[in-house]
């Protein structure tokens, strides 16, 4: 018998991005009802799926592989508390379902019974009723019968011990729970912009209205919910995960740059180290009570030790699923005091480092568009942030990374494009190199054009000014929407 999964669902039982499903949706191969997609259509459209190849198998073999440790178990189950909450409201789900078949069961047989009499007090010659016991013996055969058994229905039940799946209302989006995560981290490492504070239990700035589903706590906390709040059903996500494998909550996410707060924190640096002979990366950590809350693309000003006066802007280079390890791609530069200290050797681990912001509105913008990046240099920076936000959402069909270089170490993490295009079946990327950033974004775009221009998609530009002017003038000039093209100038 069909089920019916949400896109989410299914997308995590068939191991494709949703994005993939979505695009199939848009273009009618996958039908909808009240936004679910039943069983029998994903199994017509994915015929090879099955547990071996969902990798929920492996993941439950990796657990008993010892070489993997503790380290990897916490990671993919829960723990036992979790783990036995989540059994236990599998197992009345099934009794519920038992109970219901044995009332109807025994309807059935009741009713097959009074036929029979009917029957007989009739002399056994009605054909109406003939034909009633007819269906009605057929019916039962059938219901009792053994059927195949729906490889997606197996799959959903292990996810749902595995994992718990988290409904926000009232913006609908989705993430899975995993491991020893709370509810904000598994947020956050699903791309979400949800409210947050400390990340700790003491501001209370995580409140989420629990609407369906159970949770159970993960630590004390210091911040005190009050009645009223605990009896409406309220609980810090900082502090607790998922105990049922649904949940919904209640929660405001941020819509843009203008619901981030401005927040100054004094943070401490966590590694130096050379990238290339003219790029450095610099790694700062902030402290646990602490933490940046920024969006994939935005900047920060940092500023070194109290009155030495150097300060500079940087755009993050690392994603907001991890707010404590802030990254930056810093290149050498004779007019950027903090730069000059970083190559002289002047910052070390354990130097703090103060951090105003975040900035910008260079952002990733919510739709189902397959995704361009472009960048120049160091404008691989935000992009990176960029980039690793959208493979956390999983909502875009495909990825594309065009990156140029207009100095001998401007491609220096070439390394992880490479990853990333190994790893994911929808990312791509291609390195150019041209010592005019204006000319190399001519060359970027007639190699854009013979690949991309049939497909409606959305460009995110990221480099120097002449690097963005030119490929923005390019790419309007071949009929790109302005609503499609996102810019951001760097050194």
């Amino acid at each position: 018998m069909a089920q019916w999964l949400t896109v989410w669902r299914a997308a995590q039982l068939l191991g494709v991005p949703r994005g993939t499903l979505q695009q199939r949706v848009r273009d009618g191969e996958i039908e909808l009802a009240d936004g679910l997609v039943s069983t029998e259509a994903l199994l017509a459209l994915y015929p090879q799926a099955r547990l071996e190849e969902s990798g929920l198998l492996e993941r439950v073999a990796q657990i008993r592989d010892e070489s993997f440790g503790r380290r990897v178990r916490e990671r993919l189950l829960p723990n036992q508390e979790v783990l036995a909450q989540r059994l236990f409201h599998q197992t009345q789900e099934l009794a519920d379902a038992q109970r219901h078949l044995q009332r109807y069961h025994a309807l059935v047989i009741q009713l097959r019974e009074q036929l029979n009499q009917m029957r007989s007090a009739a002399g056994g010659d009605d054909p109406r009723l003939l034909d009633l016991q007819r269906q009605l013996n057929d019916g039962l055969a059938r219901a009792l019968a053994t059927e195949s058994v729906d490889v997606l229905d197996v799959m959903d039940d292990m996810l749902k011990v595995m994992s718990a799946q988290v409904t926000l209302r009232p913006s609908g989006h989705q993430f899975a729970v995993e491991g020893h995560d709370t509810l904000l981290q598994a947020g956050l490492r699903a791309g979400l912009k949800v409210n947050y504070g400390c990340g700790n239990g003491s501001c209370g700035m995580c409140k989420v209205r629990v609407t369906s589903g159970q949770v159970a706590r993960t630590m004390a906390t210091d911040y005190v919910l009050s009645e009223t709040e605990k009896a409406q059903g309220y609980v810090l996500s900082c502090a607790h995960t998922a105990a049922s494998s649904e949940l919904t909550l209640e929660t405001l996410e941020a819509r843009g740059p203008a619901d981030i707060p401005q927040q100054q924190i004094v943070t401490t640096v966590r590694a130096v180290r050379a990238l290339a002979p003219d790029t450095m990366l610099l790694h700062l950590q902030t402290p646990r009570s602490h933490r940046l809350r920024f969006l994939a693309g935005q900047s920060v000003t940092l500023g070194l030790a109290e009155g030495d006066g150097a300060r500079a802007s940087y755009s993050i280079a690392s994603c907001p699923c991890d707010d404590r390890n802030l990254q930056f791609f810093v290149p050498r530069d004779a007019q950027d005091l903090v730069a000059q200290r970083l190559f002289a050797g002047g910052l070390k681990h354990g130097d703090a480092v103060t951090v105003w912001g975040p900035a910008g509105e260079f952002v990733l913008v919510e739709d189902s568009h397959p995704l361009v990046f472009a960048a120049c240099d160091t404008g691989f920076a935000p992009l990176k942030s960029l980039i690793e936000h959208a493979l956390s959402l999983d909502a875009s069909p495909s990825i594309s990374l065009f990156w140029l270089a207009t100095r001998p170490d401007g491609h220096f993490m070439a390394n992880q494009c490479r990853a990333w295009s190994e790893a994911l079946d929808p990312f791509e990327y291609t390195l150019s190199t041209h010592d005019d950033a204006d000319t190399g974004a001519r060359l970027m775009s007639t190699a854009m054009r013979a690949d991309l221009f049939d497909i409606d998609c959305a460009f995110y530009i990221a480099g120097p000014a002449a690097f963005v002017d030119a490929l923005r003038g390019e790419l309007g000039a071949a009929g790109v929407p302005r609503s499609q093209i996102h810019a951001e100038v760097s050194p």
